[in-house]
């Protein structure tokens, strides 16, 4: 037989909810200081899909040095270096950049989930990872999406 517990809490303190350290003017500006803060291997992705934030944990699976470098990078540039199933480690198609998770979930509006595959230095071998990414809604419209990374 399946054991189930549930516990209640008290609903946050609005005082301290104020003194979280993030701008909350926005869901873009609220999910990027969680993610700048996050444990775990996480970005927010932008409508024109370039980073706005990314954790420590997502920048170091990603291959890059920092959030501050993080921030700004288009996911099209080529910084990160996604690498295509099909063949031996090569570049993904283009094309296909366009169904990565985050990508996927900002066009479609809904949750989107896949494997990726990034090469993050010279002679190390492809990392593989698992997305899984949601839209960020404001307004009725997606103005973003949220993805975590988790390496397989």
């Amino acid at each position: 037989m399946a054991h189930v517990e549930l516990s209640v809490s008290e609903p946050a303190d609005p005082v301290v909810l104020g003194a979280l350290p993030f701008d909350r003017s926005s869901a873009m500006e609220s999910w990027c200081g969680v993610v700048l803060q996050a444990a775990e291997p996480c970005l927010v992705v932008s409508e024109f899909q370039t980073i706005e934030a990314a954790s420590m944990t997502a920048c170091r699976l990603l291959g890059l040095a920092g959030p501050t470098v993080a921030r700004g990078v288009s996911l099209y540039a080529g910084a990160i270096r996604f690498v295509d199933f099909a063949k031996l480690p090569g570049p993904l198609p283009e094309g296909d950049l366009d169904k990565i998770p985050p990508v996927l979930a900002f066009r479609s509006g809904r949750l989107a989930r896949g494997l990726l595959r990034i090469h993050t230095g010279d002679g190390d071998p492809a990392r593989t990872l698992d997305a899984v990414a949601t839209p960020l809604m404001e307004g009725g419209k997606v103005v973003g999406s949220l993805t975590f990374l988790s390496p397989i």
